[in-house]
């Protein structure tokens, strides 16, 4: 059994956490979602991925500079 069994094993309350915080999480989404506009949602998104994409370039130059030497 792994440590985290045994935790569950131990706390059979764990689980029933878990499945609260994935609710909540699920309903404070929901009501994000009504609350802010569609365009704002997407273009969040886009911020996001463009963001990620910035942080790609960078390693990627970083790790171009390590092959080098």
């Amino acid at each position: 059994m792994t440590e985290e069994h045994e935790t569950q094993a131990k706390e059979p309350h764990v689980e029933e956490v878990r499945q609260h915080m994935k609710a909540a999480r699920a309903a404070w989404k929901k009501s994000m979602e009504e609350i802010l506009p569609l365009g704002y949602r997407e273009h969040r998104r886009t911020a996001r991925k463009e963001m990620l994409l910035a942080f790609r370039s960078m390693l990627d130059a970083a790790i171009e500079r390590i092959e080098k030497k």
